[in-house]
C-alpha cells in the first residue's frame, strides 16, 4: 500500500542514464529559479513604506531614491553573479566562492546562512502567499497555519517528482504572476500619465519631512533589500541546466534581474503616486489592485497570482537547497545522505529534510513568519558580501584579461552589501540577533561532522590499521528459549561452520523449568554444552551479557572470535510482530556496540 502510494505521489522511478532529460531549458529556469526574487516585489516595497511610516505618510516620497540604491545593488549582484557563474561553472555559488578565495571558516559560514535563508525561504514566502489568500478571502483567516502547512506538503511532493516535472507545473503560475503585475503597473501608470490619479494623494518629492533622519533612511533601504533576495539562486543550481549550463544560467539571472528591476521600480513608483500606507489587514498590492481595478476580476486575478508566486517562491529554496548541501555533504560537513538522488533523480533527503524544518517553523511562528523577514535577509546579505569579496580576492590573486572592470563591479557589491548588514544589526538587531548565535552554532556543528567522518577515515583506511592477528576460530553462543525448529535450524547452521565451539546459553526465571530443559537437552542434542543461567530479578540481558564478557575474556588470549548467533522466526505477516516477545530484536540491540562480539540472526520463515 505504500508502495503503490509513494508511486501514485511521485511516479515511476527513473533510470540514471535518464539524468540529461532532467535539465532544465532557460524558460522553465527563469520560473522555478527566480521565483523567490520575482515574489520578492509583493513585499519589498510594502517593507519600505513601513519604516517611513514611523514618520508620517509625507515621507513616502523617500521610497523612490531608496528604490534607486536598491536597483543599483541589484545591477551590482546581478553583474557580479555573472561572473560567479562562468568563475564556478559547477555551481556552489557563495560558498564555493569563499571558500576558495576566503578560506573554509568563510566557506562555511556563507554555506550554513544560505542554508537556513533556503528553509525561512519556504517558510516566509508560503506565509506571505497565506496572508495574499486571506486578504482577499477574510474567512480563510482562521485557517491560515494549516493552509501554509497544506501548500508547504504540495510543493514537496511536486520537487520530489523530479525537477524538470515540477518546473513544467509550476512554470504557469510564475509567468502568469509577470503578466498580472504588467497589467497593473501598466494601468497604474496610464492612470497616472492620463490625469486620474488626485495630486493631493501623495507628496510631491522633495516635501521636508519632520523626524526624518539618515538612521530611518538606512533603515528603510536595508528593508527595502529583502527585495533581492533568491538573487544567488541561480549561481547555486547551474548543474540543473541544460548544456552550455553556463551559457544559459548568465541569462537567465539577466533576464530575472531585468524582471525584477521592472517590477519593483513599477510598484514603489504606484505605491508612492497613489499614496498607499501600509496595513495589517490587507497587502500593498491588494491595495493597489483595488485602486486601480476595483474588487472585480482583474483585482481577483492579481490577488491569486501573487499569493501562487508567493508560495511558489518556496520553490526557488527546493531548487537551490539540495544542490548547496550536495556540496556541503561532499566536503564532509553534513551528512552524506544528502548527496544521494531519489527515485525520480531530484537530491530526495534534501527536498523532504527541507519541507520538514520549513513546516516546523510555519506551526512555531503560528504562519506569522514576517517577523523573519529581516532574519531571512541578513541571512542572504551575509553569503552577497563574502561573496562579493572572495571574488575581489580572485581578480586580484589572478589578475586574468579584463580583471579591473570585474573587481570594480564585486567591489561596489561587497561594500553595499556590508552596509545591508551593518544596517541590519544596528536598526533591527531585536529581529536579527538570533543569527549571531545560530550561525556560529551550526559552523562548530559543521566541524563537528567533519571531524568525524575524518577520524572515520582514518580509521578505516588499510594502509593505516593495525597488523590483523588471524582468528583461529569461533565460539558460537546460541541464547535459546526453549527446544524448537528455530533454535534447530540455528544449531545447524552452526555446525556448518568449521573451526568452532558451541555453546547454547538459556536464562530461566525458575529452578523447574531449568531442570526440565537440561534433561530434555541431553536427549535431544547431547553433543552441544547447554549453559542455564538463573535471573532472579527477571532479565534476559544482564545474565547473558555477563556470560558473554567471562567467555570474551577467554577468548580473547586465544585468537578466538566471540560469535553470538541468534534464532529468530519471522512471521508471515508484519502485523503478527506485535504478537511476540521480541526478545531477539533486545539482544541484538544490546550486542550490536560490543566491540569484540559479531552479532548475526538467524531467521527461521514460518510458513502460515
Amino acid at each position: 500500500m505504500v508502495s503503490a502510494l509513494k508511486r501514485f505521489l511521485i511516479g515511476r522511478p527513473l533510470k540514471s542514464t535518464e539524468l540529461g532529460e532532467q535539465k532544465l531549458t532557460k524558460k522553465k529556469a527563469l520560473a522555478i529559479l527566480s521565483s523567490d526574487a520575482l515574489s520578492s516585489v509583493a513585499y519589498g516595497p510594502e517593507q519600505i513604506l513601513i519604516v517611513l511610516f514611523t514618520v508620517g505618510t509625507a515621507a513616502f516620497w523617500y521610497s523612490v531614491p531608496i528604490a534607486i540604491g536598491v536597483l543599483v545593488l541589484l545591477i551590482a549582484l546581478i553583474l557580479s553573479y555573472r561572473q560567479i557563474i562562468f568563475a564556478y561553472p559547477r555551481g556552489g555559488g557563495a560558498y564555493v566562492v569563499s571558500k576558495n578565495n576566503l578560506g573554509m571558516n568563510s566557506g562555511l559560514i556563507a554555506g550554513g546562512s544560505l542554508l537556513v535563508d533556503y528553509i525561512l525561504t519556504v517558510a516566509v514566502s508560503v506565509s506571505a502567499g497565506t496572508d495574499a489568500l486571506t486578504s482577499a478571502f477574510p474567512a480563510l483567516h482562521v485557517h491560515a497555519v494549516a493552509i501554509a502547512v497544506f501548500f508547504v506538503l504540495l510543493i514537496t511532493v511536486l520537487n520530489l517528482r523530479g525537477i524538470r516535472e515540477s518546473a513544467t507545473i509550476l512554470a504557469y503560475p510564475v509567468y502568469l504572476f509577470v503578466a498580472a503585475l504588467f497589467i497593473l503597473i501598466g494601468a497604474g501608470l496610464y492612470n497616472v500619465f492620463t490625469g486620474q490619479v488626485p495630486a493631493e494623494l501623495h507628496a510631491a518629492v522633495g516635501t521636508p519631512v519632520a523626524g526624518i533622519s539618515l538612521f530611518i533612511l538606512l533603515k528603510a533601504f536595508a528593508s527595502g533589500c529583502s527585495a533581492l533576495t533568491g538573487v544567488e539562486a541561480i549561481s547555486n543550481a547551474i548543474p540543473n541546466f541544460k548544456e552550455p549550463a553556463p551559457n544559459n544560467a548568465a541569462k537567465t539571472l539577466m533576464a530575472m534581474g531585468s524582471l525584477l528591476a521592472i517590477l519593483f521600480s513599477g510598484i514603489v513608483f504606484l505605491a508612492f503616486y497613489y499614496g498607499i500606507a501600509p496595513n495589517a489587514q490587507e497587502t500593498v498590492v491588494s491595495q493597489m489592485a483595488e485602486g486601480i481595478f476595483g474588487r472585480n476580476f482583474i483585482y481577483y486575478f492579481i490577488q491569486g497570482t501573487t499569493a501562487l508566486i508567493l508560495i511558489l517562491a518556496a520553490n526557488t529554496g527546493y531548487s537551490a537547497f539540495p544542490l548547496l548541501a550536495v556540496n556541503l555533504a561532499k566536503d564532509k560537513f553534513i551528512p552524506r545522505m544528502f548527496t544521494i538522488r531519489g527515485d525520480r533523480l531530484g537530491f530526495s533527503n534534501g527536498i523532504l529534510i527541507l519541507g520538514f524544518l520549513s513546516i516546523l517553523l510555519i506551526v512555531a511562528f503560528k504562519g506569522k513568519t514576517e517577523r523573519l523577514i529581516p532574519l531571512y535577509a541578513i541571512g542572504v546579505f551575509i553569503p552577497f558580501t563574502l561573496a562579493q569579496t572572495g571574488m575581489i580576492v580572485k581578480w586580484f590573486r589572478e589578475k586574468p584579461k579584463g580583471w579591473m572592470p570585474k573587481l570594480i563591479i564585486n567591489s561596489l557589491g561587497a561594500l553595499i552589501s556590508f552596509v545591508v548588514v551593518m544596517m541590519f544589526l544596528l536598526t533591527k538587531f531585536t529581529q536579527v540577533w538570533p543569527i549571531l548565535i545560530f550561525l556560529p552554532l551550526i559552523i562548530l556543528l559543521f566541524h563537528r561532522i567533519h571531524k568525524h567522518y575524518m577520524d572515520v577515515a582514518e580509521q578505516l583506511r588499510v594502509s593505516a590499521a593495525e597488523p590483523t592477528v588471524p582468528i583461529k576460530g569461533n565460539i558460537i553462543i546460541i541464547p535459546v528459549a526453549s527446544i524448537t525448529r528455530v533454535v534447530e535450524n540455528a544449531l545447524n547452521y552452526a555446525k556448518s561452520l568449521s573451526a568452532n565451539q558451541i555453546i547454547a546459553v538459556s536464562v530461566c526465571f525458575d529452578k523447574e523449568e531449568e531442570k526440565k530443559l537440561e534433561e530434555k537437552w541431553e536427549k535431544w542434542n547431547p553433543d552441544v554444552r547447554l549453559v542455564t543461567l538463573n535471573s532472579l530479578h527477571r532479565s534476559i540481558i544482564h545474565p547473558l551479557t555477563k556470560f558473554i564478557d567471562m567467555i570474551e575474556h577467554k577468548a580473547t588470549d586465544q585468537n578466538y572470535q566471540i560469535m553470538v548467533l541468534i534464532p529468530e522466526f519471522i512471521p508471515k505477516k508484519g502485523w503478527h510482530h506485535i504478537l511476540h516477545n521480541q526478545s531477539s530484536l533486545l539482544i541484538r540491540t544490546h550486542l550490536l556496540y560490543r566491540r569484540n562480539v559479531c552479532v548475526a540472526t538467524i531467521p527461521y520463515h514460518l510458513q502460515k
